[in-house]
């Protein structure tokens, strides 16, 4: 098992090497860019404004539920909300929301090119493939996953906002004062950079499962499953090392 934790490592690294080699042709690296900002962006942002409206409002009425009747003031549902969700649930549920909406779409298109061989197809032409098919994908995470990250701080705020103060949990003012107490702007920063991280481990492990996919159709589906478990597991692991060294 360690053996072969070492070796897709190693081929995993080695794919990296390959990535970030210099592009043939620069106009098609763009033109591919920009259509995967549009996927990874605008087709996953329905979907990671309703997971966070409704994170944010079971989080605030949970935390509303835990301080009535308590000594501590009701204003702290507000202010527990907006850091729980700007240095947690935002980067960290999102992108595990996107490893499983993103990532199996990228090991599909990798590996139904690469069983196809339309990959070959492209090395015979010259081209090199790692930098041509994986690259774009991580360079638009890198943009478009801390922007998605964002709106959905925000949106999670909003969801609280609507779940505790027209049901009569709290007043608008306490739940107001809350949001404006205490506030951290380092707690942005840690935000970002879990973004940025994860933006890259949710395209760069997806898109290693489908280059090297191998077999028929069953070997696809094993590596579309891979491609969102190893994600997953990674995301979770860089969560962890990242909030114990910046907080």
């Amino acid at each position: 098992m360690i053996l072969t934790f070492f070796y897709h490592l190693g081929r995993f690294v080695n794919l990296l090497k390959l990535m970030i080699a210099r592009p043939e042709n620069g106009g098609m690296y763009w033109k591919e860019t920009m259509r995967q900002m549009n996927d990874i962006g605008i087709g996953s942002l329905i979907i990671v404004c309703m997971i966070a409206l409704f994170i944010g409002a079971v989080s605030a009425v949970q935390i509303a539920y835990q301080l009535g009747g308590q000594i501590v003031p009701m204003y702290y549902t507000g202010y527990i909300v907006r850091d729980m969700t700007i240095i947690e649930m935002a980067p960290t549920l999102t992108c595990l929301v996107l490893a499983g909406k993103v990532g199996s779409n990228i090991a599909a298109e990798i590996g139904g090119m690469r069983q196809k061989e339309q990959i070959d197809a492209l090395e015979i032409m010259g081209v090199n493939t790692a930098a041509y098919l994986v690259f774009p994908k991580i360079i638009a995470a890198l943009f478009v996953v801390p922007l998605l990250v964002a709106i959905a701080a925000f949106v999670a705020i909003i969801g609280g906002y609507l779940a505790v103060v027209p049901t009569g949990m709290i007043t608008e003012s306490e739940y107001v004062f809350g949001l404006r107490s205490f506030f951290v702007p380092y707690n942005i920063t840690i935000m970002f950079v879990k973004a940025v991280v994860f933006g890259v481990i949710l395209t760069s492990i997806p898109a290693y499962q489908g280059y090297f996919v191998g077999g028929g159709s069953m070997e696809l589906g094993q590596a579309n499953m891979n491609a969102v478990v190893y994600s997953n597991i990674t995301i979770l692991f860089f969560d962890f090392i990242i909030t114990l060294m910046m907080t």
